[in-house]
């Protein structure tokens, strides 16, 4: 009987592969499980989705959040008889950041779940609670928010529906953060049948801030300023242009802002005084597919680097587009819409030379006695324009303060940078007002968004809310 004499050691090589398979399997296995727990773990823990979360709450008394000076936004109170009640002392103020935890979770108080649901008292204290049945007291958020430009920010816009962002270029931190309407998170329960009826109009549940969506108006003539730049870096400031107040090309009509002729304009200080018919004119000879790609790098149609939930900003035109909506897009009309959140990073990046910081919102983590737990550091998203190019849009935007429609932030306790903007939304109806800027214009601190909804002229509606948070800001 002939026997295989080869067999043994196809049958030892084949093991041996099976054994690499295995083994390379179990370290790629063990190398994402370490990942997973170093970069991702948190986040599915703290998913909206994750039901399990709120189970924490049977042993651990909700942690509160803190302001960036320590002023206590929302805590929880536990009576006698072990009942918990949410407080949100401020009660509307910061009704849209920090959110509520009932009805489902929304803010920082969904954004830092997990944080204020996880407890690092001492580890006796912890052991004697678990025993005795008494819950351990959960940790605080400390965030970004000042207490004073929120509340700066709420007395400016008023009673007016809008919204307004304040934060440091340079850090990504956001110092404050308002939409109007708003709500009591206080007497969420009691009202939310009304909040969410098909009869409310007021849309009060909504964060205009990062979720309104609106016609960019005239501070989308940054965008088409930088494209102009771009295609012409040696001589855009040989673009000139005589503004009669209308702007006529085939059977299309562009007017000015209340039809006003600003006459003999060169580049700059069209910019300045935010001339429809001279941006119009300018986005004809524009690269539209680059002018696309541009909106791109500018963060439109993309996702953000941002912690709460968005809206996504929205740029349509391409190559082909007909004059009419050349003209519309070219000063921020038409399709194009934005949320005053990305509108206020991008003037962010311009701010700080071309690189965005991404924004946040929660500082530290501490515990119950004050001891760090963890640390959130600024961090760069990346550039969005060159150094140069954010130079030259400083200057433009500068003038628009010194020369043009944002002479109501001009003051000599500081330098400011900044555009106006009118966007119409619907005919009949007043322009929504912009404004976008930061100071000081040379070494910049601070940034300002506002739109306040149906307010009619950037420069006299939005730009003097932007006035009142600077002036606090710098007068401290």
């Amino acid at each position: 009987m002939k026997t295989k004499k080869n067999q043994t050691p196809k049958a030892n090589h084949n093991i041996l592969i099976l054994t690499y398979v295995i083994v390379g399997l179990f370290l790629a296995m063990a190398c994402y499980f370490a990942y997973f727990l170093q970069f991702k773990s948190e986040d599915v823990i703290n998913n909206s989705y994750n039901a399990r979360l709120d189970s924490f709450a049977d042993r651990i008394v909700r942690g509160e959040i803190l302001s960036n000076d320590g002023t206590v936004l929302a805590r929880t109170d536990v009576d006698g008889s072990g009942n918990e009640n949410r407080v949100y002392p401020y009660g509307s103020l910061f009704a849209h950041i920090v959110g509520y935890s009932s009805k489902g979770k929304t803010g920082l108080e969904s954004l830092g779940n997990f944080y204020l649901l996880s407890s690092h008292v001492n580890l006796i204290e912890q052991a004697v609670n678990e025993l005795s049945g008494v819950k351990n007291i959960g940790d605080n958020i400390v965030t970004t928010l000042d207490v004073q430009l929120q509340q700066t920010a709420s007395a400016a816009l008023g009673d007016r529906k809008g919204a307004v962002i304040v934060m440091e270029p340079d850090t990504g931190k956001i110092l404050a953060m308002v939409s109007k309407p708003d709500y009591d998170p206080n007497t969420l329960a009691a009202d939310w049948d009304y909040l969410i009826s098909s009869d409310n109009t007021g849309g009060q549940l909504l964060n205009r801030a990062s979720q309104g969506l609106y016609p960019p108006g005239s501070t989308f003539k940054i965008v088409t300023a930088l494209e102009y730049i771009r295609e012409n870096p040696a001589n855009y400031n040989d673009y000139t242009f005589d503004c009669s107040g209308r702007f006529h090309i085939e059977d299309y009509t562009i007017k000015c802002y209340h039809e006003t002729a600003h006459g003999a304009q060169n580049f700059q200080l069209a910019f300045a005084n935010s001339c429809n018919g001279a941006f119009a004119n300018l986005g004809l000879k524009l690269n539209l597919g680059n002018l696309k790609s541009l909106a791109g790098e500018l963060l439109f149609n993309s996702e953000l680097p941002l912690s709460i939930p968005y809206s996504k900003s929205s740029y349509v035109m391409g190559t082909g587009a007909d004059t009419w909506t050349i003209l519309q897009t070219s000063i921020g009309q038409g399709q194009t819409q934005i949320t005053p959140m990305h509108n206020a990073m991008i003037t962010a990046a311009i701010a700080n030379g071309g690189t965005l910081m991404k924004p946040y919102l929660i500082d530290h983590v501490e515990n119950i006695g004050g001891e760090e737990i963890k640390k959130f550091m600024p961090a760069s998203y990346g550039n969005l324009m060159s150094a140069e190019e954010a130079g030259i849009l400083t200057s433009f935007m500068r003038s628009v303060v010194t020369e043009g429609t944002g002479s109501a932030v001009r003051t000599d306790a500081y330098t400011v940078a900044g555009k106006t903007g009118s966007a119409e939304f619907e005919t009949g109806k007043e322009t929504h007002a912009w404004f976008t800027g930061f100071a000081p214009a040379d070494d910049p601190q601070l940034v300002v968004t506002v739109i306040v909804e149906e307010g009619g002229s950037g420069g006299k509606a939005a730009a003097p809310i932007a006035r009142s948070i600077f002036d606090v800001y710098f007068s401290r």
